[in-house]
């Protein structure tokens, strides 16, 4: 178990391009084949090679644990079709307006915490997409959660200014640890510069040696530099 660093069509920013869960990480097109490949080894997982409504931002349009994925409402067809052939959790295209449910939602395969704004039937479609308890929060007190932490089922890594309520709620809701840090030299928003299951994690390319060791104690894999 391992932190490794890469860089998604040339940004260090690869969780709003990419998503990882225990069962699949999914990455876009764009992305060579082998890099793809690469990157779901080292999350020992299966890989879902694909845009999200033709965009590379899967990470800011979709949110999923090993249950379901939620998606943003402009995912076409083939690409619905190559989620479905390597996932077989419940896949839901959401009812809203709202795009960005990566920002949205932060989940692992115990819970989920949503921003406060979200509409109780859009609430509902998460709580049985991914088939977890949902309750509506904020880290650092901003509300587009999905963007301000990274949950696995081992840890949470969030925003350095998270607020010891938020955390009382977040070590409640997901079950698991919380600590906080920053990605790609200082960047506090975890989201963005992180993905991570309960076998490695996968940080942005400016990440520094002591943001991987916080990364590596937070979610309980073994800091490694690749």
């Amino acid at each position: 178990m391992t932190v490794y660093l890469t860089s998604i069509i040339g940004s260090a920013s690869i969780g709003v391009y990419t998503l990882a869960t225990d069962k699949f990480v999914l990455i876009p097109k764009m992305v060579p084949e082998a890099k793809a490949q690469k990157t779901a080894e080292w999350l020992n997982t299966k890989l879902v090679h694909t845009t999200i409504g033709g965009s590379l931002l899967g990470g800011a349009l979709a949110c999923a644990n090993s249950h379901g994925i939620v998606l943003s409402p402009f995912v076409r067809q083939e690409e619905l079709d190559t989620i479905k052939a390597s996932f077989d959790g419940v896949v839901t295209v959401m009812e809203s307006r709202k795009t960005a449910f990566g920002n949205l939602i932060l989940a692992n395969d115990k819970g989920a915490i949503v921003d406060p704004r979200m509409k109780d039937f859009v609430r509902k479609q998460v709580s049985d997409t991914l088939d977890v308890e949902v309750v509506s929060g904020t880290i650092a007190g901003l509300t587009y959660v999905g963007s301000l932490a990274v949950a696995t089922n081992k840890g949470v890594l969030a925003h350095p200014q998270l607020k010891e309520d938020e955390k009382k709620l977040l070590e409640s809701v997901l079950k698991v640890p919380v600590d906080v840090g920053t990605v790609n030299c200082g960047i506090p928003y975890v989201g963005t510069g992180l993905i991570a299951n309960s076998h490695a994690a996968v940080a942005g390319s400016l990440t520094t040696g002591p943001e991987m060791f916080i990364i590596g104690n937070a979610l309980d894999v073994v800091q490694e530099v690749e």
